[in-house]
């Protein structure tokens, strides 16, 4: 649980810094990676909602 929490966090730094690139700066390579990382959380908060969930029928 601890590793998916840290890959989340990590993802969402990048899609921070990369979004204020693109809005700051105009960067459109960095819009597409923010875009990108926006579909990589979708999969990553997926998961957590499915691991915590097992974890509270424990």
């Amino acid at each position: 649980m601890q590793e998916l929490i840290g890959k989340i966090n990590a993802e969402m730094a990048a899609f921070n810094e990369d979004a204020q690139l693109q809005s700051e700066k105009a960067n459109k390579a960095a819009g597409t990676r923010a875009r990108k990382s926006t579909l990589n959380l979708e999969k990553l908060l997926k998961e957590f909602r499915k691991i915590s969930l097992e974890e509270s029928k424990k």
